[in-house]
């Protein structure tokens, strides 16, 4: 009896194995009316062709990679934060890497997270507002196994550029540090949307950065968590403050 245990896959590895599969792989979209999986369908195709236009064109210069490497070097996948409004060329920098990203169960979640998967990564569908704590469980089960995910950590509805307290704890409950990054394009159009969303103009500079990674102790208090929200917030304010003076001078 020992040795058919031993054998076999414990109940939750298997978990583990299950939710990395789904995060890969193409939701089901018939509960959705047939208009809405075409838009869906036809959604995804086009900001997958506009993302991978715009990034194929695009001319990053990287600050920061040593947080990363040190990072991979240590063992560990990482919690990828970022704004909402960079994510056009982050996603492209990002790509084929299978970093796992959460996004919002519904109409709009659904062909982000089709996109998404198109470029390579996976995608967990849940968020504040909405099956939110069903997620949490699979993004912890796919750290737990040795995957990167991303939070874009003022979604899904803002505000904009304030950090939420998700990759905190999910930082506290798994043991893996938060890899805060920017990215800067120098020409780009915003969005009249909450979070101000930039589309970058075709053969663009831009600017990646990464921050250095924010450690969260498992044993972490409430006071500890807050303290080290803030300290994401500090980190990400500085990436924007960095970003934009890269932006704005005349010989960057």
């Amino acid at each position: 009896m020992q040795a058919s245990v031993e054998q076999n896959p414990s109940s939750g590895e298997r978990r583990i194995a299950r939710s990395v599969e789904r995060a890969y792989m193409f939701a089901d979209l018939s509960a959705y009316p047939f208009r809405k999986r075409l838009l869906i369908r036809l959604a995804d195709l086009l900001f997958y062709g506009l993302i991978n236009l715009i990034g194929s064109t695009a001319r990053y210069e990287v600050k920061g990679w040593e947080h990363f490497e040190t990072l991979a070097r240590d063992g560990f996948a990482g919690i990828h934060a970022a704004w909402h409004d960079c994510i056009y060329l982050a996603i492209y920098f990002w790509r084929r890497r299978g970093i796992v990203y959460l996004t919002s169960q519904s109409f709009d979640g659904e062909y982000i997270a089709r996109f998404l998967q198109r470029f390579g990564f996976g995608a967990v569908r849940g968020s504040s507002t909405r099956g939110g704590i069903g997620a949490m469980v699979e993004i912890a089960r796919i750290l737990r196994a040795s995957i990167s995910v991303g939070f874009t950590v003022d979604g899904p509805k803002g505000p904009r550029r304030l950090a939420k307290m998700g990759a905190v704890l999910l930082a506290k409950k798994t043991g893996q540090p938060i890899l805060p990054f920017s990215v800067t394009a120098k020409r780009f159009w915003q969005a009249p949307s909450w979070d101000g969303l930039q589309v970058p103009m075709p053969f663009t500079r831009a600017l990646m950065e990464i921050a250095p990674p924010v450690y969260v102790p498992t044993d972490a208090d409430d006071a500890t968590l807050q303290a080290k929200l803030d300290e994401l917030q500090s980190r990400m304010d500085e990436l924007n403050r960095r970003g934009e003076e890269w932006r704005t001078h005349p010989l960057a």
